[in-house]
């Protein structure tokens, strides 16, 4: 891509250093450490001006040394300017004091928990949950949402409960694109998009499709839906580097955003793969 880019959704881990229980049930390709080196190569001669790092479900006990790492790592690695830790937000006010230790460094922008994997449906509705989450308005910081279309109905209610948090919906709410599933889905993202200022992330089109037999057309019917809802103004472009290397290449993965936004105008383009990663996340480029 000719235009400077931003990727606000990478993943780096060292298996000798922390313990990843998911990975074990992962392709071989995946269940390796992945470094800033092995980004470098993924992305060639490809100007990636920034990075965003999310979280990467190491064992909960371990999540301030994980971050504590990348922390290390961004010391070095200025391109990694943001960072999006996990924390205990369950724990309701318990969660305060990391998240003040948090706002002591301004790299980190925000916090995932992952609600897609919990068993209750209603976890995120759980009243210690719905404290966390909006403590972290209060600290500046937002909440990535990950979920399936399973999740939308309670996560809404979550937002309801929590106008002073900024919220971003990882991997466009996950649907089965692989199925074609593309209702209720549909109407999920639409509700979601018109029910606050609320940002999607433009990622993991290919890990939601057949991995080993995707095609461009597969997808076009869930890029339509996401650029149609949130306009270029609230999307932002992410790899999801490594777990993308199951589907394909994350420059594979650049060219086919390319294409599903190839409507779009010079200037909008620029805001989902550049501009808004700036502001949602307060990059410093």
């Amino acid at each position: 891509m000719d235009l400077p880019i931003i990727d606000t959704h990478i993943h780096i881990w060292d298996l000798k250093k922390l313990t990843y229980p998911w990975l074990k049930n992962m392709q071989p390709i995946v269940n390796q450490t992945y470094l800033m080196s092995d980004y470098d190569k993924a992305i060639g001669c490809q100007k990636v001006e920034s990075m965003v790092f999310v979280q990467c479900e190491c064992k909960p006990e371990q999540f301030q040394e994980e971050l504590q790492w990348v922390q290390n790592i961004a010391d070095v690695d200025k391109r990694l300017q943001g960072i999006i830790p996990w924390a205990p937000l369950h724990t309701g006010n318990a969660v305060e004091p990391i998240l003040q230790g948090f706002k002591k460094d301004p790299r980190i922008k925000g916090v995932r928990q992952i609600i897609q994997f919990e068993e209750d449906p209603d976890f995120c509705l759980k009243p210690d949950f719905i404290r966390g989450v909006q403590l972290l308005g209060q600290y500046g910081l937002h909440f990535e949402i990950t979920i399936d279309p399973s999740h939308f109905k309670a996560v809404m209610k979550l937002i309801e409960k929590c106008p002073d948090t900024r919220f971003i919906l990882d991997h466009i709410g996950n649907p089965n694109i692989d199925k074609q599933e593309l209702h209720p889905w549909k109407e999920l993202i639409k509700n979601f998009a018109d029910s606050g200022p609320h940002y999607c992330k433009f990622s993991n089109f290919l890990g939601n499709a057949n991995l080993k037999n995707w095609k461009i057309n597969d997808l076009k019917p869930f890029s339509e839906v996401v650029i149609e809802s949130f306009g270029p103004k609230r999307l932002i472009w992410g790899s999801d580097w490594p777990p993308l290397e199951r589907a394909a290449t994350w420059q594979t993965w650049l060219q086919v955003a390319e294409t599903l936004t190839k409507d779009l105008n010079e200037n909008d383009k620029s805001l989902v793969f550049r501009e808004n990663a700036i502001q949602f996340y307060g990059l410093n480029n």
